[in-house]
């Protein structure tokens, strides 16, 4: 007879679990620039009760595109608007599906009938007499 293992749990992606020491060394970046990175609004980690800094995977990820767009010459305020506009367009994906998932079901409850045709109107042709 086994005993059943208690499941190991996984930490969220979003949980502030790294110090400022060890995202600036996941990130490959120093300190000093997570904590402008910070002020500039580019990254936001988690704060302690103390006021400190703890990043999550997700910060540490998030990070490492800044310094991908950097290199790529981007400036600061490009890389703020860059990250503004992916995080309203994963917004505005997830409400799409979220719609489709009720149009879906919406159609599932009231089937369509068919399309309805249209009446023919007879068409007129002018001609130009002035020859």
């Amino acid at each position: 007879m086994t005993k059943d293992l208690p499941q190991e749990e996984h930490p969220d992606d979003d949980a502030g679990l790294y110090v400022i020491s060890v995202a600036a060394e996941l990130s490959g970046l120093h300190p000093q620039t997570l904590r402008q990175y910070d002020r500039l609004g580019l990254v936001s980690p988690d704060r302690t009760v103390g006021r400190n800094r703890r990043y999550s995977l997700r910060d540490i990820a998030s990070l490492r595109m800044v310094q991908r767009l950097v290199g790529e010459g981007i400036n600061h305020a490009g890389i703020k608007r860059i990250i503004e506009l992916e995080t309203a367009m994963a917004n505005m994906a997830v409400e799409v599906a979220k719609l489709r998932i009720e149009v879906d079901a919406l159609l599932i409850e009231n089937p369509l009938k068919g399309l309805q045709t249209r009446k023919k109107n007879d068409v007129i042709i002018y001609r130009d007499n002035e020859k």
